[in-house]
């Protein structure tokens, strides 16, 4: 997974110029020690290294990330941390000014109340600290307590900024995800619309062919004298075996769902999905002999739009009903479910769920046919598929 820095760049920026911050107070306490000549600048030079070198190590090793499971080495590194910034606060008031960083830490490394909790304490603290340097006074008061209001509403945008940014991750990784299994389903898409090309041209030439040389040499044999008989059944025999493996090529190279047609390829789906709601599929096209491609369509569209009956729609019941004439063949499916708004996605404003109705009205058109969809919240939804038939070739197994 991509760190924060990768992720963007105001994450990194804003914990750059955090750390820099704690740095540069820091420097500025001790500084002003050496410069007011001040008793307490050896003291104050000590804790302030000591607060800037135990910071530096817990950002290095990760306690200052506040997740689990250094959530106790955090907590432990805050406690020292605060107390070298007491020791500070109590030696120069300028030591105090370390506390607006610090209320950042607390809030990263204590999330919710604890880290509020935190805050509103060490603001309560410099308050004291302050006052005991210079006196009690409005300005000492309100002050500090400002600061931790701003740096509490600066930590929730951060916090909703992280969250953002989480969300974003989590979705480019299903978008990637998802695009891969897209580009999957195409790939094995054109695999099976290739493979069915090929059976459908095997058919319609070497089958064929095959078939009308034997029905030849049948009529030949039976007029052919006694001695060309012989060999012309040898002849026959032989393209009847060569037909024979021609259609075992064919039917290796259909899907293995249609060997037995689409109506028992539905049936099968109907017994399928039907675990988890009613499915029941009524073929009125069951001697229907159509294209390998069309059975390839048909059923590719009625398993869509089953699974998105059942886990989209929630359905109880539905229907396959496959109908046909002589001039075209129809896939209706019909369910119970709570439906959906159209319009949505004729005008392209679709979600994820929305791309599988895209995928079947595109086969369908690709077949020159019609794709329908008729739906109502909570009253279902109907998909129905006419493909012609009257320009097509019949591919025969």
């Amino acid at each position: 997974m991509m760190s924060d820095s990768s992720l963007d760049p105001i994450l990194a920026c804003m914990r750059f110029g955090l750390h820099a911050l704690v740095v540069g107070l820091a420097a500025f306490a001790c500084t002003s020690a050496y410069v007011d000549s001040s008793a307490t600048a050896p003291w104050i030079l000590l804790a302030g290294a000591a607060f800037v070198v135990v910071y530096v190590v817990g950002v290095r090793t990760g306690c200052s990330s506040g997740r689990r499971p250094s959530r106790a080495a955090g907590i432990g590194w805050l406690v020292v941390l605060t107390c070298l910034w007491a020791v500070m606060a109590m030696l120069r008031p300028e030591g105090a000014y370390l506390v607006f960083p610090l209320f950042f830490v607390y809030l990263r490394v204590l999330p919710g109340i604890g880290g509020v909790g935190a805050v509103l304490a060490a603001a309560a603290f410099v308050v004291y600290a302050l006052g005991r340097h210079s006196g009690f006074s409005v300005g000492g008061v309100v002050g500090p307590l400002v600061g931790a209001g701003v740096a509490l509403l600066m930590g929730l945008a951060y916090h909703a900024l992280v969250r953002e940014i989480r969300e974003r991750e989590r979705l480019l990784r299903e978008l990637i995800s998802t695009r891969g299994q897209l580009a999957e389903v195409e790939r094995a898409q054109g695999v099976l619309a290739e493979r069915a090309r090929l059976a459908r041209d095997i058919h319609d030439t070497v089958a064929q062919g095959l078939s009308s040389i034997q029905m030849l040499l049948r009529a030949a044999e039976r007029d052919a004298p006694e001695t060309s008989a012989a060999y012309l059944a040898m002849a026959r025999e032989t393209a009847a075996e060569s037909l024979a493996d021609t259609r075992q090529i064919i039917g290796e190279l259909t899907p293995s769902r249609l060997d037995g047609g689409l109506a028992a390829a539905l049936r099968r789906l109907g017994v399928e999905q039907g675990e988890r709601s009613s499915v029941v599929v009524d073929v009125r096209a069951e001697d229907r002999d159509l294209p390998m491609d069309v059975q390839t369509a048909l059923l590719r569209i009625a398993q869509g739009a089953l699974s998105n009956s059942i886990r989209h729609a929630n359905a109880r019941r539905v229907e396959v009903v496959l109908t046909g004439d002589p001039d075209s063949v129809q896939l209706a499916i019909r369910d119970d479910g709570c439906g959906f708004d159209v319009d949505s996605v004729d005008s392209g404003t679709h979600d994820l769920g929305s791309f599988g109705l895209l995928a079947m009205r595109e086969r369908t058109e690709q077949l020159g046919g019609v794709f329908e969809i008729s739906a109502q919240r909570s009253l279902g939804t109907t998909v129905t598929v006419r493909v012609p038939l009257c320009d097509r070739r019949k591919v025969v197994s």
